[in-house]
Order: structure tokens, then sequence, then C-alpha cells
């Protein structure tokens, strides 16, 4: 059957570019319908090196337009989700007669201070890593350092927080729901959808396609629409490695390896470190993405180089793998791809407009949708004017330096709860961790206890809220709790979604 009303906008992806235009779109006005074949964010949005950056190697590439929008949308991220978003301090080790000099790397954090409008992040320093304790991990030959700022992001959340906020501004949000077909037809788009979970179809118009599928946006445009061979994007596969804590302190290290990629150590989840990326090419299937045995080696060998302690495959507690879009501009290596992003609106006369969203990063993700209301503009008429800028996500209306009082406010709410669990509630959902707990006295209010701090009212608040459907939703996107939970334990919360599942 055919829905009515007509849509003005239906979005193909449920990333981080999909969501973010859709909540822009719903925003001004537009009525938007957005599908998303698997979970928010089960793609690239949730793989990447979880860094709100300007990207201080893309300047070695000449990529000042890039690096400088994305240096000048770190505080405005921040402001709008402090709860998902904050500073991180970077410690770039160097030595004499490393990979790069000492004045060319001060020379790029020059720019990487002063090109972006930076207000509150602090500036770069130097310090003596024989003294500090930044120091104190690393191998002996390594006796100075650069520390400089940039910011870290839960993705997962800002994805599934961008779908709420569309979704609350009135856009309709399709979870697990696969784009089959999409035609032109007297003037819009007849676009056939199907629930992957019932196998439920149905078919909605809209004056306007959003391609914005990500890895997938070649297969939409040849597979959806019909083009033959549509080769746009250059597939990069990064992998990163989870192991135990390298280090205690609460600053991540830049690391240069001597191909000349760069690659990071973060603190990540309290007790472990984050390490990646890799940059290679990927043929196959996106959704078959898995970290390799020589990329595992590549990245313990790199680590390995700089901490005293060697990180071996044996640490390794968990390991994930995404596929990047990028553009494909033909560079001749993957690192060198541009990492900006491409949009192409086609609107033949007479005839329902699409814009294709190619590339693309985390940091900009909100010019992109603002630029990309600016091409449905043009296409369907504007409606509205930007308004992200000043904007909160759910949850995030507090100030940017406000997090230690919402922990404090949560206890004082909730004195049963231990302290590190409250930090990771306001870390996940800011203020909206009361609404989460509502009038729970103790813990036996707050449900079955799944392991880790995941207890049942959270767990449904993400599938009334948040969409979620699997163990693995919820445990590897929107807590990150199975870093914590026994294989039984995540075993008891798989069961648990299977019921909630099959009596939804």
């Amino acid at each position: 059957m055919v829905d009515a009303p007509v849509f003005d906008i239906f979005v193909v992806g449920g990333g981080i570019n999909g969501c973010g235009i859709a909540r822009d779109a719903a925003g001004r006005g537009y009525s938007v319908a957005l599908a998303e074949m698997n979970d928010f964010a089960s793609g690239t949005s949730s793989g990447a090196t979880k860094l709100i950056h300007g990207g201080l190697r893309y300047l070695e590439h000449y990529e000042f337009r890039l690096v400088r929008e994305a240096l000048m949308e770190r505080e405005v991220l921040w402001a709008m989700a402090p709860h998902v978003i904050w500073p991180l301090r970077f410690v770039l080790p160097y030595q004499k007669g490393g990979i790069r000099p000492a004045w060319m790397i001060r020379l790029g954090l020059f720019l990487y201070d002063h090109l972006g409008g930076r207000k509150l992040l602090p500036a770069t320093k130097t310090i003596d890593l024989k003294r500090d304790e930044a120091g104190k991990s690393l191998k002996p030959i390594f006796g100075r350092a650069f520390e400089y700022s940039d910011g870290w992001v839960d993705d997962a959340r800002i994805v599934v927080l961008n779908a709420r906020d569309a979704a609350m501004r009135g856009a309709t949000i399709y979870n697990r729901t696969k784009v089959v077909s999409a035609h032109r037809q007297e003037g819009h788009w007849s676009i056939s959808i199907q629930n992957t979970e019932t196998g439920d179809t149905r078919t909605v118009q809209a004056r306007m396609l959003v391609n914005a599928a990500g890895p997938w946006v070649d297969q939409v445009l040849s597979g959806v629409v019909g083009r033959n061979n549509a080769h746009n994007v250059r597939l990069v596969q990064g992998s990163h490695i989870i192991v135990r804590k390298k280090f205690d302190h609460a600053r991540a290290y830049f690391f240069q390896n001597p191909d000349n990629r760069i690659f990071f150590a973060i603190p990540y989840e309290s007790d472990f470190t984050l390490i990646g990326t890799t940059d290679r090419d990927y043929t196959g299937d996106p959704k078959d993405v898995r970290i390799s045995g020589p990329e595992i080696e590549y990245l313990c060998n790199a680590a390995s180089e700089y901490f005293a302690q060697p990180v071996r495959p044996d640490d390794i507690v968990w390991s994930y793998s995404a596929v990047r879009p990028l553009f494909d501009d033909g560079a001749s290596k993957a690192q060198e791809a541009t990492r900006d992003y491409v949009l192409k609106l086609e609107a033949p006369d007479g005839e329902a407009a699409i814009l294709n969203v190619f590339g693309g990063k985390l940091t900009t993700y909100r010019r992109l949708a603002e630029h990309a209301l600016e091409k449905i503009g043009e296409a369907i008429g504007t409606k509205g004017s930007s308004w992200t800028a000043g904007s909160r996500l759910p949850g995030g209306d507090f100030a940017v330096n406000g997090y230690e009082d919402q922990v404090k406010r949560l206890r004082s709410l909730y004195p049963f709860i231990e302290k590190r669990h409250a930090e990771r509630l306001v870390r996940c959902y800011g203020t909206d961790a009361a609404t989460l707990m509502g009038t729970a006295a103790s813990t036996l209010d707050l449900g079955r206890h799944f392991g880790g701090s995941l207890y049942e009212a959270e767990v449904r608040w993400l599938v009334e809220k948040e969409w979620a459907r699997t163990a693995e939703d919820i445990l590897w996107r929107r807590t990150k709790q199975g870093l914590f939970l026994t294989t039984d334990e995540a075993a008891g919360l798989d069961a648990y979604m299977t019921r909630v599942r099959q009596t939804a």
C-alpha cells in the first residue's frame, strides 16, 4: 500500500550523516523520513577512533579548508553534547632524527592552535617526559613531547542522539528497514521499504531522496535507484584494538610510525586503552569487515615501539573494524585519500531530486548537514534557516564544564548508586539519566542486574527511547558494557532481548 502524506525528504542511512541531515531538516520544518537497514551507527559511525578533532595529519596533505572547518566545530559540538563529547589532551612524543622534525611539528601545531578560532580548549605546550607522568609508560628514548588539545566523542551515542532529536522534531524513523527500490514517478520518489525483522513491506513517497548510506552509497545508486556501475567512493578499512590500560593518566598519545602513518593510544572506558587506526583499501562487502592478522600485528608492533611494556596480541580484549567511504579522489595511498566530504545534487528538469553524500567525518557532520540543507533548498525550496550551532542534543542541556556537577546531582538524587555507575550514566545520557532512573529508591527498583553496571531500567530505556533491539545494540554501541559482562551474562541479556522482540 502507499502511505500518505508525501514526505519532503527521505533519507537513506542511519549513520552520523544521515541522522544529522534528518535532524537539521526536521528542525527547519521539512517533513522527513529516515530508513536504516540495521541498527543506528552499526557501520562506519561506530567504528571511528572516536575523536572530535581537526585532523593534524591532514595539514600534510594541504587540506586546510577541512582542517579549519573541523577545528571550528570542536567547541560547537562540545557545547551541543557535553555528556558524550569532552576535551582530551594529546601527547605527541618526538626525538631528534625522528620521522618529522620538531620545527615541522611546531609549525603544524601553531596552525592547529590558530586556524579554527579556539576559545576554551587549552593551547599547545612542550613537556619534559623525564619529569611528566606521561613519560612513565613510554620508552626512555623519548625525552620531550608536545601536548595539544582535541576532543573525544562516544560515536555511536551521538548518532542515536541525533536520531532521537530528529524524531522529537517530527521525523519518521524506520529502524531495521531496508530500502528495496526507489524510482521517480510523477515528480516524486516512490520508495519501497522492507522491515528486515518482519519482512513487511510498504511504499512511501518523497519529493526528494538523500542517499547517505556511507559505504553502501554506490550500492544504493546501483541496486536501489538503478544506475549501473556507480563508483564514487574508495572503501578504506580502519581497525582498532582494545587492551587493558597502558597508563593511568587521562591524556591520549599521538604516535608516528616510520611508514609516515600516525596512530593513537587513548584512555577507553576507564579500564582500557584504545589503539588505532589502520588504513588499508577494502574490496569486500562492508558488512563483513573484520580486523585481520596483519592489522593486529601492525598495531601491536607500532605501539610496542613507544610503550615500555610491549603490546602483544594476547593483550587484546576486544577489537573493532569499519569501512570508511572516502570520496575517490584518485589518491595513490589509502591514508592520502581525502577525508573531506562531497555533496552531489542531481535534479533533472521536472524530475525528483536526489542528493548523494560522499565521504565526511564525525567532526564535520553538523556542517555537512548544513551544506546538505542548502542543496535541498535549491531542489525543493528553502524552509527555515540554520539552527543547529546553538542547539543541544538530548541530555546535553548543561554547561560544557558541568559534568562533575551532573554526577553529584545524580548521586544526590540516587545515593544508592556507586560513583562510577553515576559517571557512566551521565556520560551516556546527561540530564536524561535522572529520567531513566525514575522513582527508583534502591538498586532493586532498577530491575534485573545483567552484569557490569547494566540494569533492566536502562535496558528498557534503550528499547523504548533509542530503538535498541538486540544485546549487541546495547552492549557494544549504546553502552560499551560488553567489555564488563561475562559470556554468560551477555547470553542472559540476549535471551531477555529475544523475549522483548517476541512480545513487542
